[in-house]
């Protein structure tokens, strides 16, 4: 058990993510897919509200994707040019499995809203988690796609959103560790108030 314990937490302090551009094949298979949205659906959810939603974008639907992406950047971005275009084309093509993450709060539920969006946020980690236990690199990204009305409308029912694009494969290049904060910076302890 101990082995395992250590394993869990070499896996945690190991994770990080990689760049959607310089991924590669494979990706998830199916199955292994399916075993990562279903960890990534055991995630804290106060209420049992399950307020998010994985849509897969597969394969050959990455055409349709790029379409969709063309169509919105306008709407997006007036005075979007060759290169915006471009960026928009590849980042529809990005990573060997795109996953988009919905943001589905249940309206009016005494659970709030901030905490459905929270145990939103817990799946994604998950996924990404549940990812790199299998020897896969995940990516979240959001960026302007992730705001537009068109974009979010092909993916999303009504008061839902999209909390990223969730991309996964192998890592095409080194993985480059970012900045950590220090400990010191994000960790204090509670002073009770004054009287």
């Amino acid at each position: 058990m101990l082995n395992d314990r250590s394993s869990l937490l070499s896996l945690l302090e190991t994770r990080r993510s990689g760049r959607p551009r310089e991924m590669v094949p494979p990706g998830p298979s199916p199955a292994e897919l399916e075993r990562i949205l279903t960890i990534a659906a055991r995630t804290p959810d106060h209420g049992k509200l399950f307020p998010w939603r994985f849509v897969v974008v597969e394969d050959g639907q990455r055409d349709a994707f790029a379409a969709l992406l063309r169509g919105a950047l306008p709407e997006a971005d007036p005075e979007a040019g060759p290169a915006h275009h471009g960026k928009a084309e590849e980042f529809a093509r990005q990573g060997a499995a795109l996953v988009v993450l919905v943001s589905a709060p249940v309206a009016g539920h005494k659970i709030p809203e901030w905490e459905q969006q929270l145990s939103c946020g817990a799946a994604g980690k998950n996924l990404l988690l549940a990812a790199h236990a299998l020897g896969y690199v995940g990516g979240w990204l959001t960026g302007w796609a992730a705001y537009s009305e068109r974009v979010r409308a092909a993916f999303c029912g009504p008061g839902e959103r999209i909390a990223g694009f969730l991309f996964l494969g192998s890592p095409g290049a080194e993985l480059v560790e970012r900045p950590r904060a220090p400990l010191a910076t994000v960790v204090r302890p509670w002073v009770p108030p004054a009287d």
